[in-house]
């Protein structure tokens, strides 16, 4: 079993910056990407951003641009930096881990539990 754990939550001002972090722990796939997504409150959870097994990065168009996802396969652990915070970015945060597949954009295997963002006024 994977277990996933986020950090790094918090409440910024609009326009800030926030940095997210995740650690994947146990057995899990001989490759893998790693991403994150977020649920804001009465909206269905969206991906937000991933990174393959190789290195390559894929956003969604909200946050292209202003955010930036980054790996340490030592640490099995998955970054992800939000520049230029705006109140439509609040939401809680999940960090995901799966096999490196399109799929893993809409179908990830574990996820962690969530970590709160909140861009105020």
């Amino acid at each position: 079993q994977v277990q996933v754990v986020e950090s790094g939550g918090g409440l910024v001002q609009a326009g800030g910056s926030l940095r997210l972090s995740c650690v994947a722990s146990g057995r899990t796939f001989s490759t893998y990407a790693m991403g994150w997504f977020r649920q804001a409150p009465g909206k269905e959870r969206e991906f937000v951003a991933v990174i393959s097994w190789g290195g390559g990065t894929y956003y969604s168009d909200s946050v292209n641009g202003r955010f930036t996802i980054s790996r340490n396969y030592a640490k099995n652990a998955v970054y992800l930096q939000m520049n230029s915070l705006k109140l439509e970015d609040t939401a809680v945060y999940y960090c995901a881990q799966g096999q490196d597949r399109p799929q893993f954009r809409s179908d990830p295997t574990y996820w962690g539990q969530g970590t709160q963002v909140t861009v105020s006024s």
